[in-house]
């Protein structure tokens, strides 16, 4: 997609990462009714299902540590309103069992891939006036014991969101910042913290995507810089 018309369509154009599954999908549903999509993952296969679901969206599969394919990927977009950075990883463990390769990892996928995309897409973006979206984390608020090295890639993207929003005054940078939620990866989280896997302690997905899609909606008159979402306790 070259521009934010697809087919004729002048809706605001939309990539959101991650987008085959889980959080990034739920966003992708909430966008669909206003916005033109492009969604991105790290294959075209794993992006069948949402495809097959909003069908007048677009696959954008890319690997986004892949810096020269991503280049290529973000070359031809030359108008893009909305930007949602919602791919990432959770390798969790303790700073002494924590590796440098995983360091790196994490850090490259939360953060390094986040920069590089976004920096790619500027031109596209200030041409849409646009707005750039990144799923943050409650741990990009506050580090626990165990989470050392996302917390670490998770403050990181909050300081990169600061630095973006006073370098590019003709853009909205909204963090976002909800408590854990009910997807496959905090399955796998549970499962490694060794405990019954309850949903209803979680956030659901669609709840943060609808505080994704209020973000988008806020009248130009205003700034929505960050918005913390938490689990009701049961």
């Amino acid at each position: 997609m070259a521009n934010s018309v697809k087919n004729g369509d002048t809706r605001p154009a939309a990539l959101i990462t991650g987008a085959g599954r889980g959080l990034g999908a739920a966003i992708a549903r909430e966008l669909a009714p206003t916005h033109t999509l492009l969604l991105g993952a790290r294959t075209a296969e794993s992006l069948k299902p949402v495809l097959s679901e909003l069908p007048d969206s677009a696959g954008w599969p890319v690997e986004l540590t892949d810096y020269p394919a991503v280049a290529r990927a973000a070359e031809p977009i030359e108008r893009l309103e909305v930007l949602v950075h919602n791919a990432g990883i959770a390798d969790l463990g303790t700073i002494a069992d924590s590796s440098v390769a995983q360091w790196r990892n994490t850090l490259e996928a939360n953060l390094i891939a986040v920069a590089e995309l976004t920096r790619l897409l500027l031109p596209a973006l200030r041409a849409g006036n646009g707005h750039v979206v990144l799923i943050n984390s409650g741990a990009g608020l506050r580090a626990n014991a165990g989470w050392g090295v996302y917390a670490a890639s998770k403050f990181g993207l909050r300081a990169f969101a600061d630095a973006l929003r006073l370098e590019e005054p003709g853009l909205r940078v909204t963090s976002i910042h909800p408590g854990r939620i009910d997807t496959d990866m905090q399955r796998a989280i549970v499962a490694d913290e060794g405990r019954e896997y309850r949903p209803e302690e979680f956030l659901t997905a669609e709840t943060v995507a609808r505080a994704v899609r209020q973000a988008v909606e806020t009248p130009r008159d205003a700034h929505p810089t960050e918005v913390v979402l938490r689990p009701i306790a049961r």
